[in-house]
């Protein structure tokens, strides 16, 4: 909230206020009795961009609160997506610049940000058949028996893991999955097939 818990802002929203309290609660950085103020909604974003996962930018001109929120967040190591719009359009600017720096992942369909997240969602999985017979070289070895162990791990992870300079693990990532023996996941993760 961008006021303290004494205070509701608009007051029309004061209906829902038990609704929010039974099905999770407020968040708020200001004392119970502190009244709205328009400066306090960035300070309520910086709380916004820390808790939340991830940050959407739906519609924003060249400069505006969403796009300090999206900058917070991005500088919290948390995702940022923007849904592109118009270029002709100012309200798209933010969302076009955000994208255009990478600051922000292009959002073009409800399904990107599931799949940028890594959340898993309920799919039927394709079944592939695996080579019984897979002849795999010594560095491939210890990479293979890295994510055997662990499932599923980032590229600099298993780099560094496996003591293997970065690059040359992207290489060897890469004969894997075209040998049948791993697949990449969103963010740069790997996972044994």
């Amino acid at each position: 909230m961008a006021q303290g818990l004494q205070h509701t802002y608009p007051k029309s929203h004061f209906k829902y206020r038990n609704m929010i309290e039974n099905q999770g609660g407020f968040v708020t950085d200001f004392w119970s009795t502190a009244t709205m103020d328009p400066s306090n909604f960035l300070k309520r974003n910086r709380l916004i961009a820390g808790l939340s996962e991830a940050t959407i930018v739906i519609e924003s001109a060249e400069k505006g609160g969403s796009l300090v929120t999206a900058t917070m967040a991005f500088g919290y190591n948390r995702e940022v997506f923007a849904l592109p719009g118009r270029m002709t359009d100012s309200q798209s600017q933010g969302c076009l610049n955000l994208i255009k720096t990478k600051n922000a992942h292009l959002v073009s369909t409800p399904a990107d940000i599931p799949y940028i997240l890594s959340w898993s969602i309920e799919t039927k999985k394709k079944v592939v058949q695996k080579k019984l017979f897979v002849e795999l070289d010594s560095d491939e070895k210890i990479i293979y028996n890295y994510l055997k162990k662990e499932e599923k791990s980032a590229l600099d992870v298993i780099a560094i893991a496996c003591e293997i300079p970065t690059s040359k693990a992207a290489y060897l990532l890469l004969n894997l999955e075209l040998k049948g023996v791993c697949r990449p996941l969103p963010g740069k993760e790997f996972e044994l097939v």
